[in-house]
């Protein structure tokens, strides 16, 4: 996957991108990145990618001709990307959105910063995402959070033959609890079913653990689940107990 960033501060995605998973992905060929700099296409003394907003209003908004141009560039060099912007009205990011993404072979994030991005610049996007109801400095917070989310589904890239599959949200659910060495730490144990050795018995208590967790802390992901009949009597059973 190639994987481009358009915005007025490239270098913020040094840290983030040089390290950990990101950086595995690189070294394995799996992942291709740049980040651009959309000064690189102004063309005044002071490289000015901004300007005050039609209207009057307080802030700076982003001026849609550099993006323009550098999206030209872009396109005319790798192809025609994949082009994503990041703003409060877009489409709630998800597990399911990280999916879709990671089938792409080319995306482009466009990020804004200070007031926002002429509204004309958005009639280059695929798609445009929100991470939630809050807003953030820039559109290069929130597009590292959509890159590493996308990244980590790419195969290869995890290192275990199943990847990402038994993370939180891959089936719907939250993930089980995990636990490592010692079994036993300060009167804490490790449940006995995963020192057992019966990978059966330990699946299925992982499953019960994945249902019971989600349903006491967020019963609202049970409503999209394909539930198997053993796993309504899991949750039966815990509604029973709990008198609801």
């Amino acid at each position: 996957m190639i994987i481009e960033t358009l915005s007025t501060f490239p270098d913020m995605y040094a840290s983030v991108m040089g390290a950990s998973m990101m950086r595995i992905a690189q070294e394995k060929g799996i992942l291709e990145f740049h980040a651009h700099d959309l000064r690189d296409w102004t063309h005044d003394r002071h490289r000015t990618t901004d300007d005050e907003p039609y209207g009057g209003g307080d802030g700076l908004v982003m001026k849609c001709a550099p993006i323009f141009e550098a999206y030209e560039d872009i396109c005319s060099r790798a192809g025609k990307p994949y082009t994503i912007f990041l703003a409060p009205q877009g489409r709630r990011f998800d597990d399911a959105a990280a999916c879709e993404l990671a089938k792409q072979d080319h995306l482009l994030f466009i990020c804004g910063h200070y007031e926002g991005i002429d509204e004309r610049a958005y009639t280059l996007a695929d798609q445009v995402i929100s991470l939630g109801d809050y807003v953030l400095t820039s559109g290069e917070l929130a597009s590292m959070v959509v890159i590493d989310a996308v990244v980590r589904k790419l195969p290869g890239v995890l290192g275990a033959e199943t990847g990402a599959l038994g993370e939180s949200f891959a089936d719907g659910l939250l993930e089980y609890p995990q636990y490592t060495r010692p079994a036993n730490f300060n009167g804490m144990e490790v449940p006995p079913v995963l020192l057992s050795g019966n990978h059966g018995a330990v699946d299925v208590w992982r499953r019960q653990q994945s249902l019971e967790r989600t349903w006491r802390l967020r019963p609202d992901l049970l409503e999209g689940v394909t539930l198997t009949d053993a796993d309504r009597a899991i949750l039966q059973t815990l509604s029973t107990a709990d008198g609801r």
